[in-house]
């Protein structure tokens, strides 16, 4: 199909996580959580990071790596479990298509040696091995609607 989109991984989640029973059902309910963003080869180059560190949040676009269904209606948590609502309406990992959105805090960019330069990230709702679309700043202006 013509309107078919592909993604590749640009870097993968490493934290403290391994197991998708226990992640935080948000990004940063658990804001102590430390991990990294490790990015593969074609992305593992500074230029691609100039201005970073000009942010204290980054948005990431990643994939339920462990999730491979979907259902039109989900009960979720935060309601108890006792409602039913359109997958669209909630956050439910049930997706037609896998994908996943983010906020964290940006706590660090480093040099990790053989890794290349990865960034220290806090907050995370991601189990360790999370394949990583894209990477967004969060502009509180664009991003923040406090109304």
């Amino acid at each position: 199909m013509k309107d078919q989109l592909t993604l590749s991984p640009i870097a993968y989640y490493e934290g403290p996580l391994t197991d998708k029973f226990g992640l935080p059902r948000q990004s940063g309910l658990v804001p102590e959580i430390e991990g990294t963003l490790v990015f593969t080869p074609p992305y593992r180059m500074r230029e691609a990071l100039r201005g970073m560190e000009g942010f204290s949040h980054l948005w990431l676009i990643w994939g339920f790596s462990k999730n491979r269904t979907w259902s039109p209606t989900v009960r979720p948590p935060r309601l108890g479990g006792n409602e039913r609502l359109g997958v669209f309406a909630t956050r439910s990992p049930f997706r037609p298509n896998p994908l996943g959105l983010s906020l964290v805090e940006l706590a660090e960019i480093k040099e990790g040696g053989a890794k290349g330069i990865i960034l220290v990230v806090r907050g995370a709702d991601l189990m360790s091995g999370t394949p990583i679309y894209d990477i967004k700043p969060y502009i509180p202006y664009a991003d923040a609607r406090p109304q």
